[in-house]
């Protein structure tokens, strides 16, 4: 491919996008320059204070029971109060929770720390998604839930090998770090962003076809939505391996922090390497297909590292999972999306987030557990398991899916009030009506 198709290809991919988006998207990319506590807390615990792998496990639970407690509430904090407090709470209490968490001595003390730092971290989720598809129009929204996924693993690649070498001399360094660009994020949200939330609009111009707020009631009735928050949980099972069971096999196998720094740091570099062109060619492909196929994908990639000795083997398990990441993200986020409410974006949101809480919850306990009674081996072969039975629930559960024009969240994609246009970037369509 020439030099000059390429660079056509990469205007084309962040072309049209509001200014808004991208302020929200280098927020994105400061906050996973600093992630160092859930990438490491495993081998923080096990390798630096000596715990064993299930009490290690118990923490990273505890962190995502405070994600679970917190991921409601900011959805509905995010329909009520509006996208940009949401996050700047979220951000700022983050920061002091993580600052905290390095300073802390006693089992106990570490524990609940971890879970407040759950839930702080996590209760920006929701609002952030929420304004995305607040702000970014609906034929867009695949390439900007691309692009901001890049954004997080660019973030995730740097910080991974920096924090691999920054633990073999200093855990606290870490803590301190990641709390100071948490802390700068905050900053960049509330001079850069403006709020998004449906209402505001609404309210001003009286918009047509504004609804009343949807309830959690109204969440969990809609059965098809909660079958892809269901199934998000198994895939975020699987995912979540990546930063609980595979630090504490590697380690078990006797490979460094630096060296899993390494392994994991794939990870990232092939997401900010292949996120955009593989985006392109599945932007438009049957998103049925495109989360089956990413669904067996994740399971047998991570199925793999049971067969895994040298550190390459490791990395090339790696490579699998990531190809199946790279193509899910993007494609669940959008459908997530489409069968939102305008009027109940951040509950909904707020809803899907709890899956990945729970699963940072469940996760830790079925991966502490299972190395510890039966080996390793045993994880590896129930991730596979998983993988299957999420592929065939995706299967079933989009029989008869609206197209992403029809879909309910298809309105509102217009930019908040006060945004423009990237620079060189298309004119944003006109604001399109509410929805119940």
């Amino acid at each position: 491919m020439s030099f000059a198709r390429l660079s056509r290809s990469a205007r084309e991919s962040v072309s049209g996008l509001p200014r808004a988006f991208w302020w929200l998207w280098a927020s994105t990319l400061v906050n996973r320059l600093g992630a160092f506590v859930a990438t490491f807390m495993t081998l923080y615990l096990t390798l630096e204070r000596g715990y064993s792998a299930s009490f290690a496990g118990l923490v990273a639970a505890l962190h995502g029971l405070g994600g679970v407690v917190s991921s409601l509430g900011a959805g509905v904090m995010a329909d009520r109060l509006g996208r940009r407090p949401t996050m700047l709470v979220a951000q700022v209490s983050t920061a002091g929770a993580v600052a905290l968490l390095g300073f802390m001595e006693h089992p106990a003390a570490i524990a609940a720390v971890a879970m407040l730092v759950g839930m702080t971290s996590n209760a920006s989720r929701p609002a952030v998604q929420a304004m995305m598809a607040d702000i970014v129009r609906p034929e867009d929204r695949v390439r900007a839930f691309a692009l901001n996924y890049w954004a997080i693993n660019l973030g995730f690649a740097v910080s991974s090998m920096a924090a691999g070498l920054i633990a073999e001399y200093s855990y606290l360094a870490g803590f301190l770090g990641e709390a100071a660009l948490t802390l700068l994020c905050a900053v960049l949200v509330f001079v850069k962003l403006p709020e998004s939330r449906p209402e505001s609009a609404a309210g001003a111009g009286g918009a047509e076809g504004a609804g009343p707020e949807v309830g959690l009631g109204g969440v969990l009735r809609d059965g098809r939505f909660m079958g892809v928050v269901g199934l998000s949980f198994l895939i975020s099972l699987i995912y979540t391996q990546g930063s609980v069971g595979l630090p504490v096999a590697m380690g078990s196998a006797g490979f460094s922090p630096g060296e899993y720094g390494l392994v994991i740091a794939v990870n990232g570099v092939l997401i900010v390497a292949l996120q955009l062109p593989v985006t392109r060619f599945i932007e438009h492909r049957d998103p049925r297909r495109l989360l089956v196929v990413s669904a067996l994908l994740v399971g047998y990639g991570f199925a793999l590292t049971a067969f895994a000795g040298p550190l390459w083997a490791y990395a090339l398990t790696v490579c699998v999972w990531t190809l199946a990441e790279i193509v899910n993200s993007p494609t669940q986020m959008e459908l997530v999306v489409r069968l939102s409410p305008v009027q109940g974006r951040g509950r909904y949101q707020g809803m899907y987030t709890m899956s990945w809480a729970v699963a940072s919850l469940v996760a830790p306990l079925m991966s502490g557990f299972v190395i510890d009674r039966y080996g390793a081996g045993w994880l590896w072969a129930a991730t596979g398991a998983l993988g299957t039975v999420a592929g065939a629930g995706y299967w079933f559960l989009m029989r008869g899916l609206p197209g992403r024009a029809e879909g309910r969240g298809a309105s509102g994609g217009a930019p908040a009030t006060g945004t423009a246009p990237a620079p060189g970037a298309a004119a944003p369509a006109a604001p399109a009506p509410a929805e119940a």
